[in-house]
């Protein structure tokens, strides 16, 4: 099985932290030469001295904030144009605040569909042409098990999560001859800062402590534990692969089984 990303570089969204990072990472250690995004700069100088550089790979970074879809626009046509093709795209960016959908706001829905789907699809015309001209393409979005199963509380993150995994099968379609797959990873509670959140908040909102709301959660899923960002990079990693040459237009679970639906 060929899992070698050794020339082949990959641009990396939301990638100082959570499993953009450990996607960062994993992808790296097949060799891969990583563009991280991020709007640390910092951070994103930090992360990129943990990437792997055994093979030869060359990592940088561009520092862009998604809720401002013009400017990560301009940085990422001006990058394309001056570097050699990107093969591997990782959308992947944090998740909208929780709450019950009548309760939300509209602005809320616009500024995450600009987040999470405009975002996606700027970076998507930015490189394809490039992964077309190579035969060989890999966009891989992070998105939710919400598309199989809308999640309590979480009102506006499905609706937009949702939005998202049709674009991408609508994408997939569309790319497939040019040797291109489109897939989504849906990760299921991962021990990352926004779980993190999501526990304090349900915690204030209920009067639960803080272990009592997480034991609750494990509970909910057959392997009795949260995934680590590392177990999401994972798949994700197989799917940027050369092995997953004949996979596209899938949403893959990756939640230990508590999506009740296949």
């Amino acid at each position: 099985m060929n899992l070698n990303l050794s020339g082949k570089t990959a641009v990396v969204c939301g990638s100082t932290q959570g499993i953009g990072k450990a996607s960062a990472i994993e992808l790296a250690l097949l060799g891969a030469n990583i563009v991280l995004i991020a709007r640390n700069e910092e951070s994103l100088k930090e992360t990129l001295k943990e990437l792997d550089v055994t093979k030869g790979q060359k990592h940088t970074y561009l520092c862009a904030d998604f809720q401002f879809p013009d400017q990560l626009k301009a940085k990422i046509e001006s990058f394309a144009a001056s570097h050699g093709p990107i093969h591997i795209l990782v959308n992947n960016t944090g998740g909208p605040p929780g709450g019950l959908i009548t309760n939300a706001k509209t602005d809320e829905f616009l500024q995450a569909f600009n987040n999470h789907l405009v975002c996606s699809h700027i970076l998507v015309q930015a490189l394809i042409e490039g992964m077309k001209k190579e035969h060989y393409g890999r966009i891989i979005n992070i998105i939710s098990t919400s598309v199989k199963m809308p999640l309590k509380n979480l009102g506006v993150s499905n609706t937009i999560r949702a939005a998202v995994a049709s674009w991408s099968k609508t994408l997939a379609n569309e790319t497939a001859s040019f040797g291109i797959t489109v897939n989504n990873v849906l990760p299921g509670a991962t021990s990352t800062g926004r779980l993190q959140t999501i526990i304090e908040n349900k915690s204030k909102n209920t009067g639960g402590s803080l272990n009592e709301i997480k034991n609750e959660m494990e509970r909910e899923i057959p392997m009795g534990r949260f995934a680590e960002a590392s177990e999401i990079a994972n798949a994700v990693a197989f799917l940027a692969s050369p092995a997953a040459s004949y996979i596209t237009g899938i949403n893959l679970p990756v939640d230990g089984g508590r999506t009740g639906c296949l």
